[in-house]
């Protein structure tokens, strides 16, 4: 039952004083300040009117932190999900999004009381990549009529015709209304680059609504395209269901369940790295599941778990889910206190903030790197993005995976070597100190060994095993002369692992590595000419450095 637990009953059984509580809340205030013009701006473009993007934020936000399986993890509305609630609102309705929603949430507990968070890290790099490029290509192409400013009485849903309907429409092209967008972008810009600690969302935002206002400029604002926007949280009710509209929505449903899930366990993960901790991935798909519900009942939309509001927690010192929980309870004052401001804020400054939320989802860097792999990985990323953004994304995600892991067993059926009927690989092949490679290490030293192709089914294990070690070694030796092939996703797994490595102090040292994992690894500056990694042709060699290594640090 321990992977049930959620981390707010573990944190709380291992001490909660004032000082974590002080903690907490500074970086519930913070994440507070970033999620509330992020909310309003994600819920305007998924459809629906921004108030909904708040309860979501506070509802489900609330229930993420208190029921989840991460110490730090922060939910709420995110970009994966403007596409899917857009085109479920556009066919459906909202009450056809809040069905959705509830079989969503509903699926999401299912998957975690099966225990299948693990099931995640399948989902190889690639595709994870090409749609949330595609997706941010979306997002971005959908601010355009509010940034420009332009007269257009119906914008069409599909990326082409949307293009077609902008050049059409550009002669109507409102100066006011650019000027404010561009001004919140350079805003946000300026201070991400100069003043990275400063809320840039959240003060373009006020900049930009008192120069409307006392300008009294002529552009359309959240009051002026929202007049009747409600204030307050609602009282919870159900949508109304039949067994027609569930039948209905139910793939909807799954998709939605899917990048909860997927984005939910990322954003896991990415905590882990920055913490060291680790989360609970079953638990956290019942927290995500049970929000989903919460969400539902007040009215809001889907939720996840939101990589960028998790890594603002962080860094501004959150340490247990209440830090989570107090963002949530900071929106909800805003709600009831300050939410006729809302009203002033220009829709050209949200989509200045979606810009930038797109190019953050787009992760230009990992999309140009794996332009850097081989052409499978390239054809997979290449063939997900096109597909999201000309298609569909239940239909990107369907024929990624497929394509990837027809790509897998292809590689693999080349790297099985068959001699006698028996795998290459033979005891012979081992040498003696393969067997007791750990005896006689010298102090300070940690060795590993991996046996096989590291492909994306397997990436995570080796940053577990270093995550058990409990020290931090000054060496580490990593064996990898029974390693053939390295993918994108398992090339990754080595960078983030020797990255994480350095971070802590310790050196890297990979022996008999292969030619097409070395190959592999230098597509990602992974080489011999950094400070802290260290090529050997073979164990010995690899010991002996290591020991070198040791004596230096020591002296």
């Amino acid at each position: 039952m321990h992977s049930f637990t959620p981390k707010i009953i573990t944190t709380m059984r291992e001490g909660y004083n004032f000082g974590l509580f002080k903690s907490d809340s500074v970086a519930g205030l913070t994440v507070a300040i970033v999620a509330l013009p992020l909310s309003m701006a994600l819920a305007i473009a998924s459809g629906a009117s921004p108030d909904k993007g708040l309860v979501t934020a506070v509802i489900a936000g609330f229930l993420i932190s208190f029921l989840g399986g991460s110490r730090v993890q922060v939910g709420g509305p995110t970009g994966a999900f403007v596409v899917v609630i857009f085109n479920v609102i556009a066919l459906h309705g909202y009450d056809g999004l809040l069905i959705a929603t509830l079989m969503a949430g509903l699926i999401l507990i299912a998957a975690g009381a099966l225990k299948m968070g693990r099931l995640m890290k399948f989902i190889p790099h690639p595709v994870v990549t090409g749609f949330t490029a595609g997706i941010a290509v979306i997002i971005a192409t959908s601010q355009v009529k509010d940034f420009l400013g332009l007269s257009l009485d119906e914008v069409p849903a599909e990326f082409l015709p949307k293009w077609q309907a902008y050049f059409g429409a550009i002669n109507s092209l409102h100066l006011a209304t650019m000027l404010v967008g561009l001004g919140a972008l350079c805003v946000i810009v300026v201070l991400r680059k100069y003043l990275p600690k400063l809320p840039g969302f959240l003060i373009a935002i006020v900049l930009t609504s008192l120069l409307v206002a006392i300008l009294e400029l002529p552009v359309e604002t959240i009051g002026s395209r929202f007049p009747d926007m409600p204030a307050g949280l609602p009282m919870p009710s159900l949508p109304s269901l039949s067994w027609a509209k569930i039948l209905e929505l139910l793939p909807s449903a799954f998709t939605i369940a899917f990048l909860a899930g997927i984005e939910a366990l990322l954003s896991a993960v990415v905590a882990d790295g920055m913490t060291g901790t680790r989360h609970r991935s079953n638990q956290e798909l019942i927290g995500q599941g049970i929000a989903n519900l919460g969400s539902v009942l007040f009215g809001g939309l889907p939720a996840t778990g939101a990589i960028a509001r998790t890594a603002t927690n962080i860094k501004a010192g959150g340490k247990t889910p209440v830090a989570g929980m107090m963002h949530a309870l900071f929106l909800l004052l805003f709600i009831l206190f300050a939410s006729d401001f809302m009203a002033y804020v220009p829709m050209a400054a949200l989509a200045a903030i979606l810009f930038m939320v797109a190019w953050g989802m787009s992760e230009a860097d990992r999309f140009v790197t794996l332009l850097r792999m081989p052409n499978s990985d390239r054809a997979v990323l290449l063939l997900t993005f096109g597909l999201t953004v000309f298609v569909d994304l239940t239909v990107a995600i369907g024929v990624g995976v497929t394509l990837a892991s027809l790509l897998f067993m292809a590689r693999m059926s080349e790297t099985v070597m068959l001699e006698n009927g028996n795998s290459i690989v033979r005891d012979s092949d081992l040498d003696v100190d393969d067997l007791d490679q750990r005896d006689d290490l010298p102090k300070g030293v940690e060795v590993f060994r991996i046996n096989g192709p590291v492909f994306f089914g397997v990436a995570g294990e080796l940053l577990d095993a270093m995550r058990k070690i409990g020290r931090k070694p000054k060496v580490i030796i990593l064996r990898m002369r029974l390693v053939p092939m390295l993918d994108a996703s398992g090339v990754t797994m080595i960078e983030e692992f020797v990255e994480q490595a350095r971070l802590s102090g310790s050196k890297i040292i990979l022996s008999g590595v292969q030619d097409q994992p070395r190959q592999m690894l230098a597509r990602v500056g992974v080489s011999d000419d950094q400070a802290s990694v260290f090529f050997e042709t073979d164990y010995g060699s690899a010991l002996s450095l290591a020991e070198r290594l040791t004596a230096i640090v020591h002296h």
